[in-house]
This record gives C-alpha cells, sequence and structure tokens, in this order.
C-alpha cells in the first residue's frame, strides 16, 4: 500500500467522478485533497506540496491545460495526470504540450487510472537499489558497496543504475547506448565496455572471472542477482 506520505490533489467538478475516486485513492492509501475549479487547482497546485496532481480538462474558471502549465512553471518535477472525454484526442495532446506526464479518458477504469498513479510515483521517486552488497540511491545519485561509497562518473552512475534496475536480465549493449548515451546513437560500442571494464574496477569485481557484471557474449550485459 503507498504510505500516507503521498498527497494527491484531484481537480475534478463532476461529483459522480470525484466522489468515488477519492475513496478509491484514499483507501489505497493516499492522502487527497479535491479541488472542483481551476482558478483553486492552479494556486493549490503552485503552492501545495502535492506529490502528485490529477486533473480535469473541462474545469470551471480555469481549464486544467491552463492549470497544467502554471503548475509545471512552479513546479516543472511534480507529476501531472489528465483526465479527457474518451476520443478527444486533441485535448490529450495539448495536454501532454502543456507539460502534462500522461493522461487517461473518460469513462476510465478505476484499476487503470490507479494503476497509472502507481507507476507515475514510482518514477517520480524511484526506489533505492540493493543487490549483492551494492545500492543504488537514484534520487541522490549515490552509490555504496558494502557500506562504502563509491565515486563514479555520471555515465559510470547511470550505466549502473540500468544494470542494477534489471539485475538478472541480459541489458544489450544497443539499449544501454541508447538509454545512457544517446537515443539516436549508432556505431562502435567501445566506451561502453570502457565504461563496464571503469564498473568492473570500482566494485571490486575480477575483471577475468566477473561475478557482479557478467558479460553475455554478442549480445550485452548482466548485473548477477546472487
Amino acid at each position: 500500500m503507498p504510505a500516507m506520505s503521498h498527497r494527491l490533489l484531484l481537480a475534478e467538478d463532476d461529483a459522480g467522478i470525484f466522489e468515488p475516486l477519492e475513496r478509491a485513492l484514499t483507501r489505497e492509501g493516499y492522502a487527497v485533497e479535491v479541488v472542483v475549479d481551476g482558478v483553486t487547482a492552479a494556486a493549490r497546485g503552485v503552492e501545495g506540496d502535492h506529490d502528485l496532481l490529477v486533473l480535469d480538462v473541462e474545469l470551471p474558471g480555469l481549464d486544467g491545460l491552463e492549470v497544467c502549465r502554471q503548475v509545471r512553471a512552479a513546479r516543472p518535477r511534480v507529476p501531472v495526470l489528465i483526465l479527457t472525454a474518451r476520443d478527444e484526442e486533441l485535448d490529450a495532446v495539448h495536454g501532454l504540450d502543456a507539460g502534462a506526464d500522461d493522461y487517461v479518458t473518460k469513462p476510465f477504469r478505476l484499476a487503470e487510472l490507479l494503476a497509472r498513479i502507481r507507476a507515475m510515483l514510482r518514477r517520480a521517486d524511484p526506489p533505492t537499489l540493493n543487490a549483492r552488497g551494492v545500492r543504488v540511491d537514484p534520487k541522490a545519485r549515490r552509490v555504496w558497496r558494502d557500506g562504502a561509497e563509491l565515486d563514479l562518473t555520471p555515465k559510470e552512475f547511470d550505466l549502473l543504475e540500468l544494470l542494477l534496475r534489471d539485475a538478472g536480465h541480459v541489458v544489450t549493449r544497443e539499449r544501454a547506448m541508447s538509454e545512457v548515451w544517446d537515443e539516436n546513437w549508432f556505431g562502435s560500442t567501445k566506451t561502453l565496455d570502457m565504461h563496464v571494464s571503469a564498473l568492473r574496477r570500482k566494485l571490486g569485481d575480477d575483471a577475468n572471472a566477473p561475478e557482479l557484471l557478467t558479460t553475455v557474449r554478442g549480445v550485452g550485459f548482466r548485473f548477477e542477482p546472487s
């Protein structure tokens, strides 16, 4: 169950939607503040300390897209989910252009909306990763091995986080280059090999017989969880 520290702002003027949604979110463990007009939504979104905002597009006073723009200007990192009428694709596109992170169309399945909210909160507050004595704190961008903090370069950190996040699974060379370096990358992966070698050295992993960062020949690399 999510922690009560997750505070949500729900901006929706239709009681037939916000009342059951507020009950469901509260049952999930969230602290929910409901507002029914755009002006109040913008003020509370800008001034409040909510962890996520759910904004209906058609709010009285100020539409949800303008609310999103104002909140995003003041709090660029807070996740925003917009609610829009079914088939109103243009609203959804405009919502993403306004800075929303995701959208759900009405009428929506409650389970889908709750799943979207959980996923958005996870991305905004990524969990600490632990395996084989290696601990990675994505928010603080700090890494420890057996309690001793390691000094990693930004790319080394990003690569280790990617490998540890998918511990036990192969991360292909192409995926590593795309996610850590450049989504438009093409060509040599020599820099990837150099960073893997550096990580092995800093983690105390034997380069000749690695136990943590293993090579899957012709495919990529895998962080061994056990």
